[in-house]
């Protein structure tokens, strides 16, 4: 492998970790909610979207920077989940798994024509509320923007991991997952836990809206559909259900569409991902970090 091939090679790499990350986060959601409820919040990738416009009308209309932004998208996206959670699956917890599913649906096509009716849908340009800079690693560029969203990313994984892990509440989370009757007999309240989950994943996926606002500078309404697609697949490469898979999918479905990218067509990359999920679902369909057992969080 010739030095021209490396670089490129490695600069790919540092490209697809970049997109792994955010699709990382956004599959985060998927995974903790199907850890939860095993529900497949198909509208998870809608929350996303509007994560990116809370991000864009709070950098241009009160002229707030990068942190405020995020965290402010993440505290409002984080109350749309909960406020979802409670109008449209609630009222359905103990109904059939595809009246669960088709009401997924209903909700993602319902978030995306409302955003569209009162924001139109015309592509918006993201301010700049980072600096343009470039850092050169001889032939290999990594720009602060990529810092900015690798680093953001690690940062959140890592609270995520302490609640679940660590706190009262990630534990009363892992206990649902495991067995909800025995949790409901043990004093646990499930309806606190389902809501706080959908709380926090669509937080991250708010956060990952911003991030990829920043990162290609242009937002729509139906921004959310095609990554939310390849995060569901990037949970399912990992382990759906299972954190860290989730986190290690998101990273290999990135780093795959950036070499696709980089060294074929980019015409490719969303086959590549869909190419991935039928693999893995014919050769090991519990996923990379899935046992052929009960599935946890």
């Amino acid at each position: 492998m010739d030095n021209g091939i490396l670089a490129q090679f490695i600069q790919q790499i540092i490209n697809g970790v970049s997109l792994g990350s955010i699709y990382a986060l956004i599959a985060l959601g998927y995974t903790m909610v199907y850890g939860i409820m095993r529900l497949i919040n198909f509208a998870h990738g809608d929350i996303y979207m509007l994560g990116a416009y809370v991000g864009f009308f709070v950098t241009t209309q009160l002229k707030l920077g990068f942190f405020p932004a995020l965290i402010l998208a993440m505290i409002a996206i984080a109350a749309i989940g909960v406020v979802v959670e409670k109008l449209a699956y609630k009222p359905l917890r103990h109904s059939s798994k595809i009246s669960i599913l088709i009401t997924a649906i209903g909700v993602s096509l319902f978030i995306e024509y409302t955003t569209m009716y009162f924001l139109s849908p015309q592509p918006r340009t993201f301010p700049p509320v980072l600096p343009n800079q470039v850092f050169h690693l001889g032939s290999v560029m990594i720009s602060f923007q990529q810092i900015v969203i690798l680093a953001s990313t690690v940062v959140l994984m890592l609270m995520l991991w302490y609640i679940v892990q660590y706190t009262k509440m990630g534990k009363a989370m892992r206990a649902v997952s495991y067995d909800t009757d025995a949790a409901l007999l043990m004093g646990i309240n499930v309806d606190h836990v389902i809501s706080f989950t959908f709380a926090v994943g669509s937080g991250l996926a708010g956060a990952a809206g911003v991030l990829v606002g920043i990162y290609y500078n242009t937002i729509d309404p139906l921004m959310g559909i095609m990554p939310g697609l390849k995060a569901f697949i990037a949970a399912v490469l990992g382990g759906i259900g299972i954190i860290p898979g989730a986190m290690m999918g998101g990273i290999i479905l990135g780093v795959v569409e950036a070499l696709v990218s980089g060294f074929l067509s980019s015409t490719f990359r969303d086959a590549a991902a869909f190419g991935i999920l039928i693999i893995i679902l014919l050769i090991k369909p519990t996923g990379l970090l899935g046992k052929n057992e009960t599935e946890k969080v």
